[in-house]
């Protein structure tokens, strides 16, 4: 804002003056300015508003529109430590009895300490053969539900690749170095999902044993030992349990032989034109050896040629000389690159080739396929006649074993008689959801009835709610006048403290919706649905017939004329001593109490529904007032204001203009009088 400097030859207080002549323009706008802080104030309390009718609305109307809200049940149980029960829509009413028989249990391995050979320290990555030398060649089975992991010990594996095998099935496993053990458990509870560790020869016994996961307690186990020993001496049972093991390792294996031989058939016909031509160019390189020698050699040649460049550049030589001896050296790389491609596919015959070992593959039709796995087949029997073989030493040396198991058990209960298990301890039993806590032999009684107490918790609330917004309805429609009262400009507000200012505000905000007229249609429609009648069972019933009334007009409270009390509420102190015939219609009646507050819900949904529809230009969807329409005029006094304002600074400037103009014409006034006055001789 630039300075003025006024009054200083007139001696008249000009800054008074103008801001005079200003005021009653400044006025108009102050005027404008409170009319839109009130407007915004009105927007606010709407706002709130509506928020608490649509709560209402989605909260408990919508819902108990339906029939299906008020299917409430509940169950009891006579010992809530030994079992929870959560009851779904389905249950059936009545009493039955249940025992706890045994809860799920998750297998878990404690393996034996592991020693190291003369005293060596043990740590993850030590190798089981300095651990003991005769487990080298080993073979045992880690089998965790439908996976299965076998790991064979060799010179160089270490405790930490034998624990990365056993995660590879899904169990949780840990070697804790300290204290020189494995951890194992399963990763879910239940018998089905229990893990077995068993040895598939005999030096995979001796693996186990040094490794401490060798135990006579582990059931899982010895159940898989028995089932060996009863496949050795063709056990009809256990030979069926076995083929079908063999018949889906062979498929499987079958399955990604074919894979990888299509992914390296693939490979081969896309670089077989390139390899033709580098063979045409280098028919020296017949056999792998040649290949490797000349790959090293242009290793060499590479290594030779990259420090020459950089002994050139060092030297200073010309571009041109360096870029001779750049060319030289991707030559070079592009020879390596063509015998690295002859390596390459020299790879991938082999493999084909060990993988047609085991599998026949042939192209029929243009599509490749299986037509004999006999020799797949035949070794994975072998590796199975192994473990039978194994399975009687393994029996044997069981009670050398140091580790612990505890194994994977299933839940049971006996409920009303029969017998139910679970690999957890829930249980979902004709609606009913049944959580096993602690075993208990003792016979438990489990109750299920209809519950009373969740539907009239329903309704209570939903009353509850309607009323507290019924009466704000009501208080804001019935307020005091605030006449004289209008929002403050920032001059007022400073000649007030701040709970005058408060006091002040808070008469304008209580006002705002008096007198409203959205405010009484919803109010009104509101309180029109309460007071119907529904039609249940060809008899038009009310509220009042289900014990729920508004008070007499003097007993009631101020704004409080159209709420509604449940009669027998012991939460109510007008109607707590009344009998409660809710309660008992509900218990003795539910149908009609059902068919009653979903009709009356239905009733008030779709009439709120109407009332908050879309109406262009004044509402959007979803709200019972209208918001367009109050942005729409909150927006025109945010213009209005800025030319107002704009025309009363032209205004204060023109007035600035012409007491200047008037200081000027004294100044130069006062000057021509000095000199008459000098020339005088004054």
């Amino acid at each position: 804002m630039a300075m003025r400097m006024t009054g200083m030859m007139s001696g008249m207080d000009t800054e008074s003056i103008i801001q005079e002549l200003v005021a009653a323009r400044q006025k108009k706008v102050d005027v404008q300015r409170k009319a839109q802080t009130k407007l915004d104030w009105k927007q606010e309390a709407w706002k709130e508003l509506n928020t608490k009718l649509k709560r209402l609305q989605t909260k408990y109307i919508a819902n108990m529109r339906f029939t299906d809200a008020y299917v409430k049940k509940t169950t009891k149980v006579s010992n809530s430590n030994a079992v929870s029960v959560i009851t779904g829509e389905n249950a059936m009413n009545g009493v039955q009895t249940m025992t706890v028989d045994q809860l799920a249990k998750s297998g878990y391995l404690t393996g034996g300490e592991i020693t190291g050979k003369d005293g060596q320290e043990v740590t993850a990555l030590s190798k089981v053969s300095s651990i003991n030398p005769d487990a080298v060649g080993g073979t045992f089975t880690v089998k965790n539900g439908d996976n299965s992991v076998d790991i064979t010990i060799n010179e160089n594996t270490t405790i930490s690749d034998v624990l990365n095998q056993i995660k590879s099935v899904g169990l949780n496993a840990n070697f804790d170095a300290k204290q020189k053990r494995f951890y194992i458990t399963a990763s879910k509870s239940g018998e089905k999902d229990d893990f077995s560790i068993t040895a598939s020869n005999g030096a995979g016994i001796k693996a186990l044993n040094s490794l401490g996961l060798l135990t006579q307690d582990d059931e899982a186990s010895v159940k898989e030992y028995e089932l060996y020993k009863a496949y050795l001496v063709d056990d009809p049972e256990a030979t069926k349990t076995i083929n079908a093991r063999i018949d889906k390792e062979v498929a499987a294996k079958e399955a990604a032989d074919l894979e990888r031989y299509k992914s390296l058939k693939a490979s081969q016909e896309a670089a077989k034109d390139a390899v033709d031509a580098i063979k045409t160019k280098y028919p020296a390189l017949d056999s792998d050896e040649k290949i490797d020698a000349a790959i090293t050699k242009y290793d060499k040649d590479l290594a030779d040629k990259e420090a020459e460049i950089k002994a050139a550049r060092e030297a200073g030589a010309s571009e041109d000389d360096i870029k001779k001896l750049e060319d030289d050296a991707v030559a070079i790389r592009a020879q390596k690159a063509e015998a690295q491609t002859l390596k390459d596919y020299n790879a991938n015959e082999k493999q084909l080739k060990e993988i047609q070992n085991h599998v026949k593959i042939e192209e029929v039709d243009g599509v490749y396929k299986v037509t004999d796995n006999s020799v797949l087949k035949g070794e994975v029997k072998a590796v199975h006649k192994a473990k039978a073989a194994a399975a009687q030493d393994a029996m044997d040396a069981l009670a050398s074993g140091t580790a612990k198991k505890v194994s994977g058990q299933d839940a049971q209960i006996t409920l009303n008689g029969a017998v139910y298990t679970n690999n957890n301890n829930t249980f979902e039993i004709n609606g009913l959801t049944i959580t096993a806590l602690t075993e208990c032999q003792e016979e438990i009684t489990v109750t299920t009835q209809q519950d009373t107490d969740g539907i009239y918790d329903m309704v209570k609330n939903f009353l509850k709610e309607y009323n507290e917004i019924v009466n704000e309805m009501d208080k804001l429609y019935n307020a005091d006048r605030a006449k004289g009262y209008e929002p403050l400009t920032d001059d007022e507000k400073d000649a007030m403290t701040e709970k005058e200012i408060e006091k002040w505000e808070t008469k304008v905000k209580e006002s705002l919706l008096r007198r409203d007229d959205n405010l009484s249609t919803v109010n009104s429609a509101l309180q029109s649905v309460m007071a119907s009648g529904f039609n249940v069972n060809g008899k038009t019933m009310y509220l009042y017939d289900f014990g729920i009334e508004t008070l007499g007009y003097f007993e009631s409270a101020d704004n409080e004329k159209h709420a509604y009390h449940i009669a027998g509420d012991p939460d109510d102190e007008y109607t707590s001593s009344s009998a409660d015939k809710l309660k008992s219609m509900i218990s003795n009646d539910p149908d009609t109490v059902v068919s009653f507050f979903s009709q009356l819900s239905r009733g008030l949904y779709e009439k709120m529904t109407d009332l908050s529809k879309s109406v262009e230009g004044y509402r959007s969807f979803g709200n019972f007032y209208d918001d367009k329409k109050m942005k729409s005029d909150y927006d025109s006094y945010t213009k209005k204001i800025a030319e107002m304002e704009t025309k009363l600074n032209e205004y204060e400037d023109k007035w600035y203009k012409k007491f200047s103009k008037m200081e000027t014409a004294l100044a130069k006034m006062q000057s021509n009088m000095s000199a008459v006055t000098g020339l005088l001789g004054g």
